[in-house]
């Protein structure tokens, strides 16, 4: 399997796009009570989504984390199934149970969000194994926030890749906060540090240029099918919006219009402006995205609900007395 052709640039804004307007609209939902349960917006991080998606291809496998949306779309997954998914319906991907921290469709390498902080990063292990023994060429991808850095699964997922040589990409999503508190109050050492203390090859970027992540992650994965074992990238990038829909953010300022420049698409626009790109090729991608998500909102929105006895289908035991 050879390593991913580099993506346009102008791709890469349509798949930010996408996931900006596809966010946005979940918070409107989720404000309006459409979406049951909780939601962990990715608004300002969709860089690192768009550029390391972009290096894998079709074979190779992600795990994600709680704040996933960005990472689901970016790797292929259905728009709609995905909105049908969230607001809980029977169409839904992962027939309306999984909801916002579970979205998973193995059919496209996604194999899951996950609402346990760090949970990700053994069932990446464990995928990149499977394509160990099996010698298909493939890669697993797993996305944490640096909050995840302080766990101790890190240490084992990381140790184990190592000692094993696993074809596994850690991504390490450095937006400043574990939850409530600054990423300097949680970690003794920088993300690069431990990952390199288990004699794993790290790199840091500005995970707000999307074409330096993604040509990282390119490179970095072209070196894990050619010479084997992973590495590590570490995406520093700014979580706009609380640490979840409806969190008053009193642990810290604002972000505010002041930080405008960091925005991820904006940059991206600007660049192309100024190599040449016309005006209405890159408005387009922001008026398809919107079209999009309007028809994926309006399928969902005349999705079926699941029965009670289909929700508890595959979830228990069987209880019925047994001679």
């Amino acid at each position: 399997m050879t390593a991913a052709d580099s993506v346009a640039p102008l791709d890469l804004l349509r798949t930010m796009r996408l996931i900006r307007e596809a966010e946005l609209r979940l918070a409107q939902l989720f404000a309006d009570g459409e979406v049951p349960g909780f939601i962990h917006l990715s608004v300002g991080q969709e860089g690192v989504a768009a550029g390391v998606c972009a290096a894998l291809g079709p074979a190779d496998t992600l795990a994600s984390n709680h704040r996933g949306h960005g990472h689901a779309l970016a790797k292929g997954l259905d728009l709609e199934r995905f909105f049908l998914e969230i607001m809980g319906k029977a169409e839904g991907m992962c027939k309306g149970r999984g909801g916002s921290m579970h979205v998973a469709d193995a059919a496209v390498g996604m194999l899951g969000a996950n609402g346990i902080v760090g949970a990700g990063l053994p069932i990446a292990v464990g995928s990149a194994l499977a394509h160990q023994v099996k010698k298909s060429g493939a890669v697993a991808a797993v996305f944490f926030g640096d909050g995840a850095l302080a766990e101790g699964v890190m240490h084992e997922s990381f140790n184990l890749a190592s000692i094993w040589r696993l074809p596994v990409l850690f991504v390490c999503e450095n937006n400043g906060w574990s939850e409530f508190s600054p990423t300097a109050r949680q970690l003794a050492a920088t993300p690069t540090a431990l990952a390199e203390s288990h004699k794993i090859i790290a790199r840091s970027i500005d995970g707000n240029d999307v074409i330096a992540v993604h040509d990282a992650a390119r490179a970095l994965v072209s070196e894990i099918r050619s010479a084997g074992g992973p590495r590590f990238l570490e995406c520093r990038t700014t979580r706009v919006r609380g640490h979840f829909e409806g969190d008053p953010q009193k642990y810290r300022d604002a972000v505010d219009a002041a930080r405008s420049e960091d925005d991820p698409i904006g940059r991206l626009e600007r660049r192309l402006a100024a190599d040449g790109v016309p005006a209405a090729d890159i408005k387009s991608a922001e008026r398809d995205a919107i079209a999009r998500v309007d028809a994926a909102v309006a399928r969902a929105r005349a999705g079926a609900a699941p029965t009670f006895d289909a929700a508890l289908r595959d979830v228990y035991a069987n209880t019925e007395a047994r001679p």
